[in-house]
Order: structure tokens, then C-alpha cells, then sequence
């Protein structure tokens, strides 16, 4: 299929270039074919990995094809399925803007030796560092109503289904609680959902900023060390070993880097041969929690939810002892859904990264599919099951 790009106007609310108009990435996909009106889904990408490749991943063509293999891209299965498909990346990922990420100091302290030969970093100065992070909760709220708004005004006021993988859910969940009239359903791959995470405690505003947060207009002067820097890194090699196949990880890596003029110039041990760094957002987020999530209570009755992660996961399931933070559990998102429409499936042999296996990425994308076309999967539309590799259920009791 052949992307249409967009660039959506957005009145940005982070504290980088508060007030300032910029233009969100949003790419569509739509089979021309399909007729009729097709509903819309939006999808969006998880903490580090950007829109493209997380929803997008196209690779050469193989052998004496002349056509790209399109079979690791999600967006694309499911417009050929007869949907609208639009995957957007937020400030600070991708091809949206990355206000305050272009310099090298400005990037986690603790991650500046990644640099040390493309660019140097030993002449940084301090005091002209930007000492704060770059994204939160309410501005990422705020460009996903963005584009939400751009898309029902393209199909004709409909409903949007959501599809986000991994961090999305802090920014897909909370928007789905508080503007559940814009939101068809929810899809949720790997979660992240901190059962005991951060949250206002007036309980007439919820949402609202946690107590001590600062304001989107009003950064802190000596921030603790979450608010310290707007930019993370990762390097290739780090990047890459989380990848099983291995000649797939090189395709990935090349996505990342060809969204990113800057990062593809840094990093590498090499002065002057750079492979590149994968720059991400460092965003302060709240409002999703076992204290929020039963908030309407919208989920699971007005909002459709289905869920799916891997039983080796260990990233969006983490040990208690991790600190409130820190601490994600997948199947207290279940639990604390307060609807009956809500269905989980947790599949063996699964990791948190399905999109970039084969296998795994063409169950993915069924799965998805089946959920967007008839709210259940697998003959089943609620509950919580466990899934084989043979795709065998069995209930969870």
C-alpha cells in the first residue's frame, strides 16, 4: 500500500516550546478498494521504539520480488482488512518534532558516554543544559487529542479504535477515561500499568497533575532527577539484543535511523563513523493506576478493552520490590478494568517485541483484526486466557 503523510497542526503543551505551533506525524493507511466508509483505528508506539518501525516495518523485497515485504507491518495488515489506519509519533519519537533532543547535553547524564566519539561531550556546560524532561502525561493527552480530532473530522465523526503497544497505554488509557465519547475501543499490546503509579489525590480532578508536579508552563529549577533531562539513548548493539532475529534487527535499526538525521550521526566507537543512537523522549507520566482505571466507570462498558502480552514479558511485568514506579503488573490492568467487555490473553513463548517475529506478528495481527471486526478473538469476548504456541485457550481461573 502507498502511506499518505500528514502533518497535523498542534498547539504544543510541553514545557520545551510551550504555546508554539508544530506539526505531528501522522501517516494513514487505507485500501482504496475496500468501499464503503472504513472505520478508523489509530495506533500508536510505546515508550522508545517511534511509529515507524513499531507500527510500520517494511523490509526489501525478498529474492527476485519486486514488491517490499509489507508482512511485519501492522498497520498495513489491517487496512487491507478494510480500515483506516492511522499510526501518529508523539514529540520527542519519530518524525514529530524533538524540541530540546538536538543537543548532546541534553541528554541523560548517565547515558552521555555513548557519545564521547560522535559528538564529543567533554565540553559540555552545565548551565546551558535544558534540566528538564520533555514530555508528560497532559501534553501527551493533548497531541493524541490532536490527532483524534483530525481523524473524526476526516470519517465523518466516527469513533476511534486505539491500538498502542507497551508505554502507549499511559497515553491511550487515560484518554480513553476521560473522553470516552472519541474512543471506539482499546487494544492494548504488552501494557505498561503501574498498579500503585502516580496520581492526583483531589479526587474531584483525578487526573490532574500528582501534588508537587510541575505544570506544563511552570519547569522546576532544581528538579529531582526524573525531571533532569529530556532526552534517553540507546545504542545499537544495547538495541539490537533485545531482538531475537537477528537479521531482522538490522531492517529495524535502519527504520529508526532513517527517522532521525540527528541520532544516525551519533554513537559508535569510532570517531567520525557513527552508527548510531536511538534518541527517546523522557516523559513524566500519571494518572494510570488501579486507583484511575475504574474511573466512569468507562472501561470494559463504554470502551471495549482487549489485551494481550507474553508470558516472558519481563518488562511490562516487574517485581513489586521495583518501587510504585517501577512496579508493572499486566494482569492488574485486567483487574482493574470495572467492565464485563474487557478479555486478556497472556501467550507463551511471547516476549515484549511479537511485532518483530514472524510467527508472533501474523498471530498479532489477527488477533487485532478479529477485535476490531467482532470484539472477540478466537470465539471468545471476555475473560482471561492463556494461550499455547499451538493457539490452544484455556481459561484462567
Amino acid at each position: 500500500m502507498t502511506p499518505v503523510d500528514h502533518r497535523v497542526k498542534h498547539k504544543s503543551t510541553i514545557p520545551a516550546n510551550f504555546g508554539t505551533e508544530i506539526e505531528l506525524f501522522v501517516r494513514e493507511y487505507k485500501d482504496a478498494g475496500s468501499g464503503g466508509t472504513p472505520k478508523p483505528v489509530l495506533m500508536l508506539h510505546g515508550r522508545s521504539v517511534p511509529a515507524l518501525p513499531g507500527c510500520d516495518l517494511v523490509l526489501p523485497p525478498p529474492g527476485s520480488s519486486p514488491h517490499p515485504d509489507t508482512s511485519f507491518s501492522w498497520a498495513q495488515a489491517l487496512a487491507s482488512k478494510g480500515y483506516d489506519v492511522y499510526i501518529m509519533d508523539l514529540q520527542g519519537s519519530g518524525l514529530s518534532p524533538r524540541p530540546e533532543m538536538h543537543d548532546p547535553c541534553n541528554a541523560n547524564p548517565a547515558q552521555r558516554g555513548l557519545l564521547k566519539t560522535n559528538p564529543g561531550t567533554e565540553d559540555c556546560d552545565p548551565t546551558a543544559n535544558y534540566p528538564h524532561q520533555l514530555g508528560n502525561s497532559k501534553s501527551e493527552w493533548d497531541e493524541l487529542g490532536t490527532v483524534v480530532k483530525f481523524i473524526k473530522k476526516r470519517c465523518a465523526n466516527e469513533k476511534v479504535a486505539f491500538i498502542g503497544w507497551s508505554a502507549a497505554a499511559f497515553v491511550m488509557g487515560p484518554y480513553a477515561l476521560q473522553n470516552p465519547e472519541n474512543v471506539a475501543s482499546l487494544f492494548l499490546l504488552a501494557p505498561m500499568f503501574p498498579p500503585n503509579g502516580r496520581w492526583s489525590t483531589n479526587t474531584a480532578a483525578p487526573f490532574a497533575p500528582p501534588p508537587g508536579t510541575p505544570l506544563p508552563t511552570q519547569p522546576v529549577s532544581e528538579p529531582p532527577a526524573v525531571f533532569g533531562f529530556p532526552m534517553n539513548l540507546t545504542s545499537k548493539a544495547g538495541f539490537q539484543a533485545s531482538i531475537s532475529d537477528k537479521e531482522l534487527a538490522d531492517h529495524v535499526w535502519q527504520a529508526i535511523m532513517d527517522c532521525d538525521s540527528i541520532g544516525q550521526k551519533w554513537g559508535g566507537s569510532t570517531e567520525g563513523a557513527p552508527e548510531g543512537v536511538m534518541r527517546w523522549r523522557n516523559s513524566y507520566w500519571w494518572g494510570w493506576n488501579m486507583s484511575t482505571v475504574p474511573h466512569g466507570p468507562t472501561l470494559g462498558n463504554a470502551v471495549p478493552v482487549c489485551i494481550v502480552y507474553g508470558d516472558q514479558d519481563r518488562t511490562a511485568n516487574t517485581p513489586p520490590e521495583m518501587g510504585p514506579v517501577l512496579h508493572f503488573s499486566v494482569p492488574k490492568l485486567y483487574e482493574g478494568i470495572p467492565g464485563t467487555n474487557k478479555l486478556m490473553f497472556r501467550v507463551e513463548g511471547w516476549d515484549h517485541q511479537p511485532v518483530w517475529e514472524r510467527k508472533p506478528a501474523q498471530v498479532l495481527q489477527h488477533m487485532s483484526w478479529k477485535w476490531l471486526k467482532d470484539k472477540k478473538v478466537y470465539g471468545v469476548e471476555s475473560g482471561s486466557w492463556v494461550m499455547d504456541p499451538d493457539g490452544v485457550l484455556s481459561a484462567v481461573e
